[in-house]
């Protein structure tokens, strides 16, 4: 049974890490220039509050990313 919720939280906390990582400005905006953040001067405007939030998600998941995955490895062997 906890292998099951394990396996879940890892299956949604995998896909949220793919759609985190791929809205994350590369060398071109990203998230930012889709709201309209890209016009204030670019990089030398400083990160954006929805830039840094998305950081914090990012590093949220994969904190819990890891875990998961260490949990399932001990649980699984």
């Amino acid at each position: 049974m906890l292998d099951i919720v394990f396996i879940s939280i890892h299956v949604i906390v995998s896909v949220l890490m793919v759609i985190f990582v791929l809205l994350h400005a590369g060398r071109g905006g990203g998230l930012s220039d889709l709201f309209g953040g890209g016009a204030m001067g670019g990089s030398m405007a400083g990160s954006t509050l929805a830039e840094k939030n998305l950081d914090r998600l990012t590093i949220i998941c994969a904190v819990v990313f890891t875990f998961t995955t260490i949990m399932l490895g001990i649980r699984l062997k």
